[in-house]
């Protein structure tokens, strides 16, 4: 007997080669769903960010060590019914549990392929959800799953702080379509209790914060509209969607901890290289079929060649690359804490942190171990907040014309370590006043932290310090 690269065994004498359900060429074997051979509980989660599910539908595995990239739009068909087969299909998981054993009919990469659909099994599992659906961009992911819970009349409660285009997102478009949004301060869940009215269908927060790192507990939001959505009609429930791109699901999986939706901008630490684009929701199964008809009347379709690559080379790596920035995160905070041209400090790892007790409890890696992330947020020193911010400033420009390290440029889980000054950048759209109410400093300074050696980094923050 020989071993197939995927694990099962197999006669060396197969069977003459058989045309698939797909239209591909494999072995009579082909059809059989290999995924009961394997127990794959047995293996780790990091190692299932490199493998996915041990079988797949979605592609032949018999010959490929590494799926190949689809660089088609569109899928010869066979036939008529062949084509009439596969748009049935399309968007009907729910009612036929079998589709999912199948091997997928393609059609139009708007529709789905190979990659998209592959990447979308691993996300589920990192995150230990049911279902995942991509998209062009985070905002993109945002959009489509408010888009699928919200109608004209609803209510969104949201935290206080929100990255700059989700919070222009609710502010501006959605009263377009009457849908309103309450901003609240979530840390306390006492006024998120106060918050809910009959119209309210959405929570919707981040946690980390962007950019303070604040935390909100999932856990105890989550409690809160459980016990609401007791008294109400399923068609009237409230839904929590939690943004995780900061934390990543190495660090923090919000679904265990009661969550509903969970979104993701790939682009970011999933991705990890700063090639490509992307976005993500993992929820429920029933969420997948109104996912998949919003992206395709939507149109913000992922790429093919950027699925391929999250997939390739951002997934598996995560846990590798999220493990050392979190090293590095660290010293960098305590180096900076203990500067005197340092006010402030927010890492969920220092002690200093006010919510730490709240981030070694909800912020954990696959193992249990405490997971606090890879991102900095600090203030400069000054008596005024004019002050502060012309010093941010000083020192951001020196360190995009001087350092090697550290690069001015927004975006954030790089495998280089980038900084930006959040108040008049990412989070411009926010009006000042309204930016210094939600707890955003005029000198406040966001670093992501890449994997560069944390001796090189703070050797680049220091000469820039000493010119400011």
């Amino acid at each position: 007997m020989s071993k197939k690269p995927n694990g099962t065994a197999s006669s060396v004498r197969e069977k003459s080669p058989k045309k698939m359900e797909n239209g591909s060429i494999g072995s009579a074997r082909e059809k059989s769903p290999r995924k009961k051979l394997i127990n794959e509980s047995k293996y780790s989660m990091e190692t299932h960010l490199i493998y996915g599910r041990s079988f797949t539908p979605k592609w032949e595995y018999s010959h490929h060590v590494v799926p190949p990239i689809s660089a088609s739009a569109t899928f010869r068909l066979e036939s008529a019914q062949r084509g009439a087969l596969g748009f049935l299909r399309f968007a009907h998981t729910i009612n036929d549990e079998e589709v999912e054993l199948k091997a997928p009919i393609y059609i139009y990469d708007r529709l789905g392929e190979p990659n998209k659909e592959m990447l979308e099994e691993y996300l589920a599992y990192a995150e230990q959800g049911e279902s995942a659906v991509t998209f062009a961009s985070g905002m993109g992911a945002v959009s489509a799953v408010l888009g699928i819970l919200t109608k004209a009349g609803d209510e969104i409660i949201a935290h206080k702080l929100l990255y700059g285009c989700t919070y222009e997102l609710l502010t501006y478009w959605y009263p377009r379509y009457q849908i309103t949004t309450k901003f609240v301060d979530l840390r306390n869940t006492l006024n998120l209790k106060k918050a809910i009215t009959p119209k309210t269908r959405i929570v919707y927060f981040e946690t980390p914060v962007n950019p303070t790192l604040e935390l909100i507990d999932i856990a105890g939001v989550s409690e809160i509209v459980r016990e609401e959505n007791k008294k109400r009609k399923p068609n009237e429930r409230i839904y929590i969607v939690v943004d995780n791109t900061f934390a990543t699901p190495f660090c923090q999986r919000p679904l265990m901890l009661g969550a509903d939706f969970v979104v993701h901008s790939l682009t970011k630490n999933i991705g990890g290289f700063g090639t490509d684009m992307g976005g993500a929701v993992i929820g429920p199964k029933w969420s997948r079929d109104q996912l998949l008809l919003y992206r395709k009347d939507f149109g913000g379709v992922l790429g093919t060649k950027s699925a391929w690559a999250i997939l390739v080379y951002g997934l598996p790596t995560l846990a590798l690359r999220v493990r050392q920035q979190e090293k590095t995160a660290l010293e960098v905070a305590r180096y900076l804490c203990s500067h005197p041209k340092i006010q402030y400090v927010s890492y969920p790892g220092l002690h200093t942190f006010p919510q730490y007790e709240l981030a070694k409890k909800q912020m954990v890696d696959y193992e249990g171990n405490f997971a606090p992330g890879t991102l900095i947020y600090f203030i400069v020193k000054d008596e005024s907040p004019e002050g502060r911010r012309r010093k941010a400033e000083k020192l951001i420009n020196y360190l995009a014309k001087n350092a090697y390290t550290i690069t001015l440029a927004v975006s954030l889980g790089n495998i280089r370590t980038l900084i930006e000054h959040p108040g008049s950048m990412t989070h411009a759209t926010i009006p000042a006043e309204e930016q210094l109410k939600k707890g955003i400093d005029p000198g406040g300074i966001r670093l992501s932290i890449g994997l560069e050696k944390v001796d090189d980094i703070i050797l680049d923050l220091s000469e820039g310090l000493a010119r400011i």
